[in-house]
């Protein structure tokens, strides 16, 4: 955290931005039809980015501080898997081992996201899990939670000492 209203982007976080950014921006004329605007209304596509959203963004600056700061791993939950995606992609940048505990049901319904994450060396648990304390005192939920998931992480990442990210909505 900083005061500073102006924080220089490090170099290798500026490379990697420079893989899908600057994103582009496109015109919703169908919209300002729609709306019967004569304003212009533009949007920006996200969707460019390796793990296929915005959150990389995010994710990219914070495993890099990680790195600098002599962390080895991750840990983090997803429930879409958007953000396990995102810091997976970040992690295999820098170096660093990703932990993700992955809500059941998306593990089941999008394996898609779970081996995009594993093919960036991300290890992909269902939450919940036997694994952990949390997931085995919630197994009649098997079709997991996003709460489970976090909790499942926040276990791990306390006992083996390591960060916890987690996506923040500013």
């Amino acid at each position: 955290m900083s005061g500073d209203p102006d924080i220089e982007i490090p170099e290798p976080v500026r490379d990697a931005y420079k893989l899908w950014r600057p994103t582009p921006l496109y015109r919703a004329r169908r919209l300002e039809r729609e709306l019967d605007t004569p304003a212009h209304i533009y949007y920006k596509y996200e969707g460019g980015s390796p793990p296929g959203s915005h959150k990389p963004n995010t994710a990219v600056a914070q495993a890099y501080e990680n790195a600098a700061a002599g962390i080895r791993k991750l840990t983090t939950d997803t429930g879409a898997g958007q953000w396990g995606s995102a810091l997976a992609f970040a992690c295999r940048l820098f170096g660093l081992e990703c932990e993700v505990w992955m809500v059941g049901s998306t593990y089941d319904q999008k394996p898609y996201r779970r081996s995009m994450m594993e093919t960036w060396g991300a290890t992909v648990h269902r939450s919940p899990s036997d694994v952990t304390q949390a997931g085995r005192a919630q197994r009649e939920h098997r079709t997991g939670s996003l709460g489970i998931a976090i909790s499942e992480a926040v276990e791990v990442a306390a006992q083996a000492r390591t960060p916890i990210t987690r996506w923040a909505r500013c």
